[in-house]
């Protein structure tokens, strides 16, 4: 644990940074993580055919355990990255999720190098592309097709997590409603359908949905698009929807009410509405229980943090979640404004959250096998 060193996992969290990373546009930042990896002289050090670089450092005969953090970021290619230092406090756009968790991964490797211990069994670390957004986890859900419950816990860490202990996990349906109509000039074509006007009809009738606080379902609409000009009927338009909840069968009946409402729109000669779904992250969970949460709850309060808190988020977990595989997602340090540009992390926790990964990580081989599903 005194090998740490937090103030060099800031420093290359801050560099990571600097690289854009946005969901899809991943592979500057892989190529960074793959010859960081190379010269940490970790074994098997590749990149896979979606972008997931990976590396292995190698242990004894047991069941190994897989440590994670993406590569994505929620923010566009050309996003400002300007960083500001306050003491502790750093901020800027994708800091803290997910710049540190890639940090993290780097001087795992490390102190497990520079300490010449032997494992228990093989170290895979994976640094995963589609995370955020539209990706879909799809780099995690490439790790579980290759890895699955051949590993005896998948960690995943976020930057900014530090003190919660995500064993369940939300799950997410995500659908595409797009408008289309033939346009016109605002003045000229009066009267002729709008595209915008149409799914703006939609959402209103979306967010007049019945949903459930108990288990809580929640309902987004985060994008609207479409149109030409100020002064043209939109010919086409479209809306970015979510629904959330960890009860799967409270989520199917949202998603079911959604589609519900949108094929019942009253339909208008010259307008074409269509829905598709564009993302699926699955619900599932570990019990509060299993020794693999309970690990980082101990591991919280050896590095003295007693209010760690079991909780559900919707994170690269949610794939080995749910499929019954021993999975956790953990925090480094402190932080808020995630998906911001105001976004920030506190280092003064860093070392306690670097040393609670440690702990966990070690401690994951020792998981008896039987209650690794």
């Amino acid at each position: 644990l005194a090998a740490l060193d937090s103030t060099a996992v800031a420093a290359n969290a801050i560099a990571l940074q600097q690289i854009a990373a946005p969901t899809f546009a991943e592979a500057p930042r892989a190529a960074e993580m793959h010859k960081r990896f190379s010269e940490l002289g970790l074994a098997d050090v590749s990149i896979d055919a979606i972008g997931n670089v990976l590396a292995r450092l190698p242990g004894a005969s047991a069941t190994p355990v897989l440590v994670s953090a993406h590569l994505d970021s929620v923010f566009e290619g050309a996003t400002d990255l300007t960083l500001r230092r306050d003491g502790c406090r750093i901020t800027g756009p994708g800091i803290g999720d997910n710049a540190l968790g890639l940090a993290g991964l780097l001087e795992l490797a490390r102190v497990l190098q520079c300490a010449k211990l032997q494992l228990p069994g093989d170290l895979w670390l994976a640094a995963n592309v589609g995370e955020e957004g539209l990706g879909d986890l799809r780099g995690m859900r490439q790790l579980h097709a290759r890895f699955g419950s051949q590993a005896i816990a998948t960690i995943v860490l976020e930057g900014a997590a530090y003190g919660r202990v995500i064993h369940r996990a939300v799950g997410a349906r995500r659908f595409r409603i797009s408008a289309q109509t033939a346009g016109g000039h605002s003045w000229n074509d009066a009267g002729l359908p709008s595209a915008i006007h149409e799914l703006v009809r939609c959402a209103g009738q979306l967010m007049q949905m019945q949903l459930s606080t108990e288990p809580l379902v929640t309902l987004n609409i985060g994008r609207i698009s479409g149109g030409t000009s100020i002064n043209s009927i939109a010919g086409h338009a479209q809306l970015e929807l979510d629904l959330r909840s960890e009860d799967s069968a409270l989520l199917e009946n949202a998603a079911l009410q959604a589609e519900a409402i949108i094929s019942s729109m009253p339909a208008k000669s010259g307008v074409k509405l269509t829905c598709e779904e564009c993302g699926n992250r699955p619900t599932g969970a570990i019990a509060a229980h299993h020794p693999l949460p309970q690990l980082a709850l101990v591991a919280l309060k050896h590095v003295g943090h007693a209010g760690g808190q079991l909780c559900a988020s919707s994170t690269d977990a949610n794939i080995p979640l749910s499929a019954g595989c021993a999975a956790v997602c953990i925090g480094l340090c402190s932080g808020g404004n995630a998906h911001r540009m105001e976004e920030f992390i506190d280092t003064s926790t860093l070392a306690a959250g670097l040393a609670q990964l440690l702990l966990v990580v070690r401690g994951a081989f020792d998981i008896p096998v039987h209650q690794a599903a």
